[in-house]
């Protein structure tokens, strides 16, 4: 099993684990590798280093401690919020409904206590979302990757 380090057109790094170098070839022709957060099918793989198992090698020493604790920040590598991300857009995923084209209409509907409040998400243009925060309806655009609108996954 090959795991190689590829980015998407839209600098989206991510792993990607392939049977082999012509699998991953192979997978790339037919459009079936694209990236997990936007879906782009333009990917590009990264140089890597490979990994070494020496027989008789030694673990790393453990790093010295820090003199100043370390904020959040500083462990905010891309990475990391990159998989947070995905989490946050998982657990909306899970606590919401998904009303689809029919948004607009059911977020009016819950505003004005014509429907059971409760979270929803769909589709809505930016001019229908500016005209729901006329109305005091507070919206929010969440980009979903492809994975996790239940589109093809790959």
């Amino acid at each position: 099993m090959k795991v190689l380090n590829l980015r998407c057109q839209h600098d989206h790094a991510f792993e990607g684990w392939f049977a082999s170098e012509a699998d991953f070839t192979s997978q790339c022709e037919r459009g079936l590798v694209e990236c997990p957060l936007c879906g782009n099918p333009q990917i590009t793989r990264l140089p890597s280093a490979p990994r070494l198992n020496l027989s008789g090698a030694r673990a790393p020493a453990p790093a010295a401690e820090p003199s100043q604790p370390r904020s959040r920040a500083t462990d905010a590598t891309p990475a990391t919020l990159q998989s947070a991300w995905l989490q946050a857009v998982a657990q909306v995923m899970q606590n919401t409904e998904d009303v689809g084209e029919r948004f607009p209409e059911e977020a009016r509907r819950i505003h004005y206590g014509e429907a059971a409040h409760r979270g929803i998400r769909g589709k809505a243009s930016a001019e229908e979302r500016a005209a729901l925060a006329d109305e005091g309806i507070e919206v929010m655009p969440l980009p979903l990757p492809a994975a996790l609108k239940g589109g093809p996954a790959h």
